[in-house]
């Protein structure tokens, strides 16, 4: 159990039966009228967000939730297969689980798998990660401004916007949250 107190951002609570995980808060103190704490929280399993609002004070159940370091292998089917980087132990995840991170994940990369009572809940992918791109049309001379963008296709096979002065075999830090181009890597 937690006090509204104990909330921070990434916990995990049992609400009705379901697991949601704060996304942000905020405590208001309204100058009439009781306490109280606006929450953004998130499905854990179906990702869908809600807001809600507890009074102040009041005592929300927690979930206990594993965050294992953990490195992606293969793929296996419709499976990704990935190795816990304690007890090297491999867990398969389905594509549901994985989502859209499938677009960013290369071999060995570090993520983190959050477990409930031993189930893999969801994926953590790092905030940003480096991808060569396989494939864009070339620029021309004089497309040096941020002005532009063109499609690229990078190895994983994800296509994104990029600047019209990036070129194939450039290598490119990519966003994971929204497959935002971030900038070029010097490799």
């Amino acid at each position: 159990m937690a006090s509204t107190a104990d909330f921070k951002n990434g916990l995990v609570l049992n609400i009705d039966g379901q697991l949601w995980q704060i996304i942000e808060f905020q405590h208001v103190k309204p100058g009439k009228g009781p306490a109280f704490v606006r929450t953004k929280i998130k499905n854990v399993l179906t990702g869908k967000v809600n807001d809600k609002t507890f009074n102040a004070g009041v005592k929300v159940e927690t979930a206990t939730v594993d965050r294992r370091d953990a490195t992606f292998l293969y793929r296996d089917g419709s499976d990704f297969i990935f190795m816990d980087s304690q007890d090297y132990e491999q867990h398969p995840l389905s594509e549901a689980l994985v989502g859209d991170a499938e677009k960013y994940l290369l071999e060995s990369l570090p993520v983190q798998i959050a477990f409930h009572n031993g189930a893999p809940l969801y994926l953590e992918m790092p905030v940003s990660v480096e991808l060569v791109v396989t494939h864009t049309e070339p620029g021309l001379q004089g497309d040096r401004s941020s002005a532009g963008t063109k499609p690229a296709t990078v190895e994983t096979g994800a296509e994104l916007q990029v600047p019209l002065f990036i070129n194939t075999g450039d290598k490119l830090k990519v966003d994971t949250r929204d497959g935002s181009y971030l900038g070029r890597v010097n490799a």
